[in-house]
């Protein structure tokens, strides 16, 4: 649960139970706080359930060190590629986690500023390990007028907090516009991210042609 989620619930908690008031806390907060921590919560708080939840999230926010994520490459759209209007596309970027830690479970990918060119706002990313890369995806449709535009999406945990670097996708909308066209013969539901051997040899490019590489793959077996 977001922590705006967990905010916009407390409206409806009235009560003078200070046992109750304690309990209400630790289902809103979930299972990382116990009975006691709750009352010390509240008590510091003169027993306002939205202010001990504030300061909880306050606390172990900034006591916690928030991931790293580095952008490495566009995949797949790079800056100013032209796009057909009202064309559906998929966006890759290649990302690594700069280490020490492991990504947390829940992590997001979301859309933060810009032109929303994407149905949905963010896209859940697995957990990727330190000093390992990944390959990030959405699904996005061209506007229907010609122009250029941005949009721009960062990383963020699942409470709700950003962290690594901005990565954008710029794109030129033009009747003309071809690159998007190639990505129509493509599968579009391996969306979200996978983790991969990022050695030159096995590195996606899916405009290569799959007659190109059954050549080379006959090359090899000569």
């Amino acid at each position: 649960m977001e922590v705006d989620e967990v905010v916009s619930q407390l409206g409806s908690l009235q009560t003078n139970d200070q046992e109750e008031l304690v309990n209400q806390m630790m289902r809103l907060v979930g299972a990382n706080i116990n009975f006691t921590s709750a009352r010390f919560y509240l008590e510091m708080n003169q027993w306002n359930v939205q202010a001990a939840v504030c300061s909880y999230f306050d606390l172990e926010m900034g006591s916690s060190r928030l991931p790293g994520m580095v952008f490495l490459q566009d995949i797949t759209i790079g800056e100013g590629d032209s796009i057909p209007p009202n064309t559906k596309f998929v966006k890759t970027w290649r990302v690594q986690n700069p280490g020490p830690d492991r990504w947390p479970p829940g992590c997001i990918l979301r859309f933060s500023t810009g032109v929303q060119l994407a149905f949905q706002d963010r896209v859940l990313v697995a957990p990727l390990e330190p000093y390992t890369a990944a390959d990030i995806s959405v699904e996005m449709t061209s506007p229907s007028s010609p122009g250029i535009y941005e949009s721009k999406w960062r990383m963020s945990t699942a409470t709700g907090n950003f962290f690594g670097e901005i990565i954008w996708v710029i794109i030129t909308v033009e009747v003309a516009g071809t690159l998007a066209i190639t990505q129509q013969f493509s599968k579009l539901d391996q969306l979200g991210s996978r983790s991969e051997d990022l050695t030159p040899s096995s590195e996606y490019n899916p405009f290569r042609s799959p007659a190109k590489m059954s050549f080379q793959s006959a090359e090899q077996m000569e």
